[in-house]
């Protein structure tokens, strides 16, 4: 993956904020106050998201079936057309209408936009209309962070011929945020990040998370969460989060750092 030319990058702190599809319908007023909070104290914001729910909903409505191979969903060409229909015409539009509606500046965009993702296809013979991020338009995302303006993506790349691909979120978020320079990705879910011994982890590094799935401390579906966000780290992101909609979770760093006395 490559990124188009960046404007100069400054000193301000920039987060990438990816919100899972089951997430998304559960979120609050103190979740877009934490948002503000983020803002205000000069924090700028990128929100990608996906929309799970809704789209198993409307494959189940139109009789569609659909399954997921290596945590990314299989998408044949009519599921396709849902995913596209719903993250753009659905989710996207309502969830800048509910940022907006708490104060913050947003604008919506997709694949199709300005070329903010051009893609190509992952394995077409094994996933279908599924996409890997060729480049990313740093500079217009670059663009509306400079006039404070909140970019909203759906998880929806473009060919350069204009196909539309379905791209798995973890993958839109963590390419953005090395995109744009982010100092931080945040991976919001619904729990309050890795809980071992039924006790919350503030902090964690890949080796301690390797241990802890061995142990089978980490099991079910946190298990690609926490994998996701390892890759992430490895790819040059400073500090990975798997938190929760308050926003209070694990932070993942290469290392951890023990001062001599």
């Amino acid at each position: 993956m490559t990124t188009s030319k960046s404007m100069h990058r400054t000193a301000r702190k920039r987060m990438v904020i990816k919100l899972g599809g089951s997430t998304l319908e559960g979120l609050n007023e103190a979740f877009f106050d934490n948002f503000k909070k983020l803002r205000e104290s000069g924090v700028e914001l990128i929100i990608t998201h996906g929309g799970g729910p809704a789209i198993n909903r409307e494959l189940t409505a139109q009789g569609i079936s659909s399954h997921s191979l290596n945590g990314i969903r299989v998408t044949n060409e009519a599921a396709m057309k849902v995913v596209q229909s719903t993250l753009i015409g659905q989710v996207n539009p309502a969830l800048v209408h509910e940022l907006t509606n708490a104060g913050i500046a947003a604008v919506g965009l997709n694949g199709f936009d300005g070329q903010i993702m051009v893609a190509d296809f992952l394995d077409q013979d094994v996933y279908g209309y599924v996409g890997a991020i060729k480049t990313v338009n740093a500079a217009l995302l670059e663009t509306f962070l400079d006039i404070g303006i909140v970019p909203v993506i759906a998880c929806v790349g473009a060919t350069d011929s204009g196909q539309a691909l379905n791209i798995n979120g973890d993958t839109v978020a963590s390419d953005i945020a090395l995109a744009v320079g982010a100092d931080s990705l945040l991976l919001v879910t619904d729990v309050s990040g890795i809980r071992i011994h039924h006790e919350y982890q503030t902090i964690a590094t890949p080796s301690l998370i390797d241990q802890w799935i061995e142990q089978g401390h980490i099991n079910g579906g946190m298990i690609p969460k926490v994998q996701g966000a390892i890759d992430c780290l490895h790819a040059g992101i400073p500090s990975v989060q798997i938190v929760d909609e308050a926003l209070i979770g694990t932070t993942i760093v290469a290392s951890i750092k023990i001062q001599s006395s």
